[in-house]
């Protein structure tokens, strides 16, 4: 067994690429502004396309005499 702790992975680049992966990840050329996220905004549209779905579904059925 090696001495090393089992949590550290092992460097797969070399100290220069992983120099440059650094400085381009520093640079802010990756950074996107999100809007926060709002889980109840979510919910509301769920229920508003959950509920479209099943009136649409109870039309279709009334018509086609089923209901």
């Amino acid at each position: 067994m090696s001495d090393k702790a089992p949590f550290i992975p092992e460097k797969k680049l070399s100290e220069e690429d992983q120099a440059k992966v650094d400085a381009y990840l520093k640079s802010g050329h990756n950074d996107v502004e999100r809007k926060p996220f709002r889980p109840f905004l979510l919910l509301a549209v769920i229920l508003v396309v959950l509920t479209a779905l099943s009136l649409l579904s109870l039309v279709i059925a009334g018509t086609k005499g089923v209901v």
